[in-house]
């Protein structure tokens, strides 16, 4: 139905109110008119893309516990703790390459970067990698279950910055989870000896928990200025504008801000000689020589499928759903944190937890009874759209 017009020459009420019902509603979003009847509308399920997004940043769930492992069996370099956590981007190259291959048909230009996102990817990339430090930070000084937790704050980060960079709009139960995870770690910081490990100074401690958080706020910026960049920046026209390469297009973004976080990682790496100190500081690892590279290797990995998910989400989804599949991380980060590292799991731990899983559950029920909402108004709309067109048929049959 393209367009709506009334034969009858009395001025009637029904074409008006079908035409502010038109105005409203989206040409691709009306009802197609059989028999007057309006067709049921399809149930809104997220995409294979977002799927397998979701599936990555759960497979990534072990980049902060190999992580941890580095840190307690001897390693102590930032730079390079925080290069693994960046610098696995050439594994998204073979992917690329084969992707741009089997959609050459429409032009290798087309399915390339612009050039303004290339430049936003590039900045954002070098503000992850300092991300990236200030975690690396906080991971050394905290057990890896208070700092999953700290990080679980990422989420309030993200709502805050989203609203005021994506124009994400708050409801009661949105609010309601940023609330329950911001309040969930300020418990742990009600008894930090509670979660402190053996030997280490509450000033170490202390500091390790602002710079879990302050890491929390810095991937809580970047998550939604990604979603700004890519709305703004990657608009194509022409026929670019009809072949758009989903998936292309996010392990492009990885890569690129890979790049950009791996060269600002490998200058510190310089400046603090931690290619010199590789060599010595594998020899001395707790686990040997043989695992220390290993763990380096498989952590690079992990991350990697980390950062790529919540790409995937943040292009083919929002940056809100990305912040919420970080946090759905936290259960798993504390169940392996107990079982391979053997950490202490005590009662604020559990205080803590419980609030940000509620937090988290409240965000789900939230974003249900808000799209239900939605599906009953878009009923409505339909409904009316059906109206406006019997009483437009019935008034242009009248003689």
């Amino acid at each position: 139905m393209a367009t709506i017009t009334a034969a009858s020459p009395r001025p009637s009420a029904a074409p008006a109110a079908m035409e502010e019902t038109s105005k409203a509603m989206p040409t691709s979003e009306w009802p197609a008119a059989s028999g007057g009847n309006a067709s049921p509308p399809a149930r809104s399920r997220p995409s294979l893309l977002v799927i397998f997004s979701a599936c990555l940043v759960l497979l990534g769930a072990g980049g902060p516990l190999l992580l941890r492992v580095y840190f307690v069996h001897g390693g102590t370099r930032l730079w390079l703790s925080a290069t693994l956590q960046i610098s696995g981007w050439p594994l998204l190259l073979p992917p690329l390459c084969v992707s741009l291959y089997r959609g050459r048909r429409h032009g290798i230009g087309n399915l390339l970067l612009p050039r303004r996102l290339v430049g936003a990817a590039a900045v954002l990339g070098g503000l992850y990698a300092v991300s990236c430090f200030v975690y690396a930070l906080g991971s050394q000084a905290l057990p890896l279950s208070t700092s999953s937790l700290l990080l679980a704050t990422q989420l309030a980060f993200t709502a805050v910055f989203a609203f005021l960079f994506v124009g994400l709009r708050f409801t009661p139960f949105s609010a309601n989870a940023v609330v329950l995870l911001t309040i969930g770690p300020a418990v742990l910081g009600v008894g930090p000896s509670s979660g402190k490990p053996a030997g280490e100074s509450s000033r170490a401690y202390w500091t390790g928990f602002c710079e879990a958080i302050g890491a929390a706020a810095l991937a809580g910026l970047v998550i939604p200025l990604v979603e700004v960049a890519t709305a703004r920046y990657g608009r194509r026209t022409g026929p670019a504008a009809r072949v758009p390469p989903p998936y292309a297009t996010v392990m492009q973004m990885q890569a690129v801000m890979g790049a950009a976080g791996t060269a600002v990682c490998v200058l510190g790496m310089a400046i603090k000689g931690d290619f010199q100190a590789v060599a010595r500081e594998a020899a001395a690892f707790g686990l040997g020589a043989a695992n220390y590279y290993l763990v380096l290797a498989w952590d690079a990995v992990s991350w990697q499928l980390l950062n790529l998910g919540i790409m995937g989400l943040i292009t083919c989804a929002s940056s809100l759903l990305a912040g919420i599949m970080i946090a759905v991380l936290l259960p798993l980060s504390q169940v392996l944190a107990v079982i391979f590292l053997h950490e202490k799991f005590d009662g604020t731990k559990g205080i803590a937890l419980v609030l940000s899983l509620w937090g988290f559950a409240s965000y789900l029920y939230g974003e249900k009874a808000q799209k239900k909402k939605e599906a009953q108004k878009m009923r409505e709309r339909e409904q009316e759209v059906a109206l406006a067109q019997k009483t437009a048929d019935v008034e242009s049959a009248a003689p």
